[in-house]
């Protein structure tokens, strides 16, 4: 299968990679790395520990683009993982949005949806 990693690499309205706030963070984390394995753990570091879940914080705004969830310091799971994409996109690291379905008993409803990211190293 020939999978056109150019997808993986664009901004967008949600994965702002482009905004001077995402381009300048990304730098910052990327400073020093000497692989793209780095500059992922970095970045996946970073927003993993910087970055409050809204839910379990209590917080607002509710963010969703890339740059509000970095300037607010918050955002649900796929809010974060929407910063995390555009961090590594601007690192020239391919990275998608996935998503899980998730239940609390039984495997039955209530359902949840989880937002996590796909990273395409070499």
């Amino acid at each position: 299968m020939n999978i056109d990693m150019e997808h993986y690499l664009d901004s967008s309205e949600y994965i702002d990679w482009k905004h001077t706030l995402v381009v300048v963070k990304a730098a910052e984390l990327a400073e020093g790395c000497d692989s793209e394995e780095a500059v992922a753990k970095r970045c996946f570091e970073f927003v993993r520990d910087a970055i409050k879940h809204s839910w379990d914080y209590r917080m607002n705004p509710v963010t969703c683009k890339a740059s509000d969830v970095l300037i607010h310091g918050t955002g649900y799971c796929y809010a974060k993982s929407h910063l995390l994409a555009a961090l590594l996109r601007a690192n020239a690291i391919p990275a998608g949005l996935c998503y899980q379905r998730l239940t609390i008993e039984n495997n039955g409803p209530p359902y949840y949806l989880h937002g996590l990211n796909a990273v395409y190293l070499e």
